[in-house]
């Protein structure tokens, strides 16, 4: 009999709703809903690196998704769904009351960013990371060893602790926070009350400082000694964690009927949306897995063995079984990948869009379809007079660093920079030395794990870049001298969540075997060009060299 798994991938714009045969890994039927407050603005402050989302956003959109999906799907294929599991962004906390309501969906705070999910990219706690990371530095044991060493303002105790701060109203009402990869199960099964509810282990383990070796979090005077605003919440988190080969529990009466699906199916413990794509992507020992979107996270995994007692400085974290169980799972990534090619694109836009908007000439409609066009046309335009120009031939130089740096060595306050400019420079040179960036700034992170002794052999990508650009593909390929390998799935981590949702049914006793017959095959690969890999040796040099300097200059 037909079975199939459902996988629900939250990105930062739009939630993807996946119907995966876990008997072969099709690809069945897919939906993509925007959210709705999101994408009108609402909540977000991008001038102060304020990025906050309504859970309503959350809760209307998997509802539109998986409805759906039974518009396209086989007749009664909703009846064969045998298990649901989650990823979403992260560090993505909400603050929830003693009964386990997010804040916002409470009527005295429906309107207030602070009480929402503060999304992965939200920087407004930049302060608040850099004081932790001094706390753990000065304490014993050192409570980031497992962390990289460095706390980001992209993650959740900065977060939380930053809004607790700045809005009292919060601070009184919120007694715990939850990740999101976390809340949308514990929705799904009713367990959201601080009495029933349990977290998963890709979230604790990644951004809130959860370690086995301690008991669970760091021990609650540490926290009160950054603020007494933290006082007792880490005793309000689950000090036992999950993977996602677990369940949480079965899908409420009331959730089976909103979504169309059959009452009391397993949910499985949700994860970050790169760590399921690279469970997708056959992720090994020896393989980065490189999810290519606004961002990049990079998920590579590693034996014990191998691992051992090594604490890989300036990533985002090494955790046991926060991607395939049995396995010691090790992230990284990049502040900004595609954003920093969306930040050229609106900039030399913007006199023409900004001319369209006021023009009395057009009609509305038109006007709008012009806009559109125009957004829509420039990056590809860019990259096609970019790819002709031949490696090291613009002599500009550029950092990657327009949102911050995530790896190597988190800081949120490390700016971009261009180096290199003349008269004759044109925007496709420009774009050639943006993406070129990009690519340097991956290659980092690459020579980070191996010389911290994590061995890199070759890499596989995920995401939409990986399908869209040839010309930043080929770069990619040539700046970090490797074959690259692009997966065949337009929703990679979608059908992560799949692969676990069918393990968690028991269809397939582990996540090993649903990978064997569920997992995306390779579409197409890149090979690098011997002559360009020598050109981007030396230019990687200037790369390091201008990075140093901004940094020296910051400091």
């Amino acid at each position: 009999m037909t079975s199939y798994a459902l996988g629900l991938d939250y990105g930062s714009d739009s939630v993807r709703a996946l119907l995966v045969d876990t008997a072969n890994g099709q690809e069945v039927a897919t939906t993509v809903v925007p959210y709705k407050r999101w994408n009108q603005g609402l909540y977000s402050e991008p001038a102060k690196n304020q990025f906050r989302q309504h859970p309503l956003d959350y809760l209307e959109g998997v509802e539109q998704a998986v409805q759906g999906l039974w518009e396209k799907a086989p007749a009664g294929a909703a009846q064969q769904v045998v298990g649901i599991s989650f990823d979403t962004t992260g560090s993505t906390p909400v603050p929830v009351d003693s009964e386990g309501v997010a804040l916002a969906l409470k009527p005295e705070f429906a309107e207030n960013p602070n009480a929402m999910f503060v999304l992965w990219k939200d920087h407004t706690a930049i302060k608040e990371a850099q004081a932790i990371t001094a706390a753990a530095e000065k304490s014993e044991p050192n409570y980031l060893k497992y962390e990289g060493g460095i706390y980001s303002s992209e993650w959740f105790w900065a977060k939380a602790w930053h809004v607790m701060k700045a809005d009292p109203s919060v601070a009184e009402a919120a007694y715990s926070w939850v990740e999101h990869c976390d809340w949308m199960p514990a929705i799904l099964t009713g367990t959201t009350h601080p009495s029933k509810f349990r977290a998963g282990r890709c979230a604790a383990g990644h951004k809130v400082m959860w370690h086995e070796s301690w008991g669970g979090y760091p021990p609650n005077d540490f926290f009160t000694g950054l603020d007494p605003v933290l006082d007792g919440l880490r005793d309000r988190l689950p000090a036992e964690t999950f993977t996602s080969a677990e369940t949480v529990g079965p899908l409420t009466e009331e959730w089976a009927d909103k979504l169309g699906l059959p009452a009391g199916i397993p949910v499985g413990f949700g994860a970050f949306d790169c760590h399921m794509g690279a469970v997708a992507a056959n992720v090994k020992p020896g393989v980065l897995t490189k999810v290519m979107g606004t961002s990049t996270c990079d998920i590579t995994v590693a034996t014990y063995e191998d691992i051992g007692d090594k604490c890989i400085r300036g990533i985002c974290g090494q955790v046991d079984g926060s991607v395939i169980p049995g396995l010691v799972g090790l992230e990284a990534g990049q502040s900004a990948f595609g954003d920093l090619y969306a930040w050229f694109r609106n900039l030399i836009n913007w006199p023409v869009q900004t001319l369209l908007a006021s023009s009395n000439s057009l009609d509305e409609a038109t006007r709008t379809k012009l806009a559109e066009e125009i957004e829509d046309k420039t990056l590809a335009a860019l990259g096609d007079a970019a790819s002709q120009i031949p490696a090291g031939e613009t002599g500009i130089t550029a950092l990657d660093w327009v949102n911050g740096r995530r790896t190597p060595d988190a800081d949120q306050t490390l700016t971009m920079a261009i180096a290199g400019l003349k008269m004759g420079s044109e925007a496709p040179q420009i774009f050639r030395s943006l993406v070129e960036a990009t690519a340097f700034g991956a290659r980092a992170i690459i020579e980070r794990f191996k010389s911290e002794g994590v061995a890199i052999n070759s890499v596989v990508v995920i995401g939409g870049i990986s399908k869209k650009s040839d010309f930043i593909m080929q770069v990619c390929s040539d700046v970090w001298n490797c074959q690259i390998d692009v997966l065949e799935s337009e929703q990679s981590c979608a059908l992560g969540a799949a692969i676990f949702a069918s393990t968690i049914a028991g269809v397939h006793p582990d996540v090993a075997a649903a990978q064997k017959v569920m997992a995306s095959p390779v579409c197409k690969s890149y090979t690098p060009n011997a002559d360009n890999a020598a050109v981007y040796d030396r230019l990687y040099q200037n790369y390091q060299a201008l990075g140093a300097f901004v940094e020296g200059e910051r400091k």
